[in-house]
């Protein structure tokens, strides 16, 4: 269903899983800060009124969208972590630039999700512009960090 439709923040609260038990890997790009740092305080929120506990919530960084990638299959080879959620935001510009970063980052994290055996939920938002952006980070559309943590708690508890 296309966001325009349906709010990334809403969702029934009794289909979560506790995850007072759960421990969450977050990789967030520093491109885009003013998004990413929205997508990311809404899944840190969104993970701890579920129950998860601010010391069970590992965030890390990285320069852009394509090395969310890399930050997020070091999480899966380091373990101990029951779902790892990556968030970016690509806007588009003149050139394809973003097309190839968008394919890119979304067969990677594809491809991670058939090799590991713990989820990683896709957050990376693709926009035509940054009103699209603000929108779907906290905006009119809620917060794709919010449903990436709801995705996350559901996937660790799969």
């Amino acid at each position: 269903m296309a966001t325009k439709f349906h709010n990334l923040s809403d969702y029934d609260s009794n289909t979560v899983p506790d995850a007072s038990n759960m421990c969450f890997g977050i990789v967030v790009s520093e491109w885009n800060p003013e998004i990413t740092s929205a997508l990311l305080d809404g899944a840190v929120s969104t993970l701890e009124k579920h129950g998860a506990l601010p010391e069970n919530i590992h965030v890390k960084t990285v320069p852009g969208s394509f090395e969310l990638i890399y930050g997020a299959h070091q999480m899966t080879l380091n373990g101990g972590f029951d779902a790892i959620i990556v968030l970016g935001s690509v806007i588009r510009g003149e050139t394809p630039h973003f097309d190839y970063i968008c394919q890119g980052v979304t067969s990677g994290i594809a491809a991670l999700n058939t090799k590991s055996t713990i989820p990683v939920i896709y957050g990376l938002l693709t926009t035509e512009d940054m009103e699209q952006a603000k929108d779907r980070s906290g905006g009119k559309y809620g917060n794709k960090g919010d449903e990436c943590a709801i995705d996350a708690i559901k996937m660790a508890k799969f």
